[in-house]
């Protein structure tokens, strides 16, 4: 069986009209195959096929009726995003303990701030 993938990269933040039948998945049978409409074109569709979009924008908004189409993941980490999990993981391995303690930090941190919300 042949599987195919397409990858379609750096979409901005408006989709194409003509991606609509492949976001829909506006299937149909002709002579006992599933087949969809591109365009003015007509191709067998396999129930194995991806599509995949990516973009390079920061924070993707797309409008409600796109996001209904497609599953939408982010992906965003900085270096700096980066270089502080690998720190806790690797602290978490050497000293769990201090890890444990930084644990204990946020939590008491989080409820100060809390309490301080309450009091204003």
């Amino acid at each position: 069986m042949v599987v195919g993938y397409v990858l379609l990269e750096n979409v901005q933040g408006v989709l194409d009209a003509a991606l609509e039948p492949i976001l829909l998945q506006q299937k149909f049978k002709q002579g006992g195959q599933d087949m969809i409409k591109l365009g003015d074109n007509t191709i067998p569709y396999n129930d194995s096929f991806r599509f995949f979009l990516t973009t390079k924008l920061a924070n993707p908004h797309y409008a409600s009726e796109v996001q209904v189409k497609i599953s939408l993941l982010l992906f965003t980490i900085t270096v700096e995003g980066l270089e502080e999990q690998l720190l806790n993981v690797a602290v978490a391995e050497e000293m769990p303990e201090l890890s444990k303690q930084k644990a204990d930090l946020v939590l008491q941190n989080a409820a100060s701030n809390k309490q301080l919300l309450d009091i204003e």
